[in-house]
């Protein structure tokens, strides 16, 4: 997996956390973490789809939070356990493990036909 991957990974989770703290911020500190976390999900989320085919990463991106999101309110939050959920997240994370192994490997976008690099 390269930088660029891995960036959207660490998007990713950021964005679990400010979705957590959406929900469950209370305090001055925990609104600002959680603004913050919504600044460092989002500014990699934009570095990395400089690097990388936007649609895929946004796609990525996307259903990684999901499914982290899902599994952390279960986990920490006390949503109930439904075997129903984790084969759907299942379905999730191979539909994005698809769109990463049909993606291309490089990681810099192709010029196109007279651009100046």
């Amino acid at each position: 997996m390269g930088k660029y991957w891995l960036m959207v990974v660490v998007a990713a989770v950021f964005e679990v956390m400010w979705v957590a703290g959406l929900k469950h911020a209370d305090s001055f500190w925990s609104w600002a973490l959680t603004i913050l976390a919504i600044i460092i999900s989002f500014g990699v989320l934009v570095y990395s789809g400089k690097k990388l085919p936007t649609s895929t990463v946004y796609a990525i991106f996307v259903g990684l939070g999901t499914a982290g999101t899902v599994i952390s309110e279960m986990v920490l939050f006390g949503e109930p356990f439904s075997w129903a959920k984790v084969g759907l997240i299942a379905l999730l994370l191979g539909g994005i493990l698809g769109l990463k192994l049909v993606t291309p490997d490089h990681e810099e976008k192709p010029k196109r036909e007279g651009e100046v690099a």
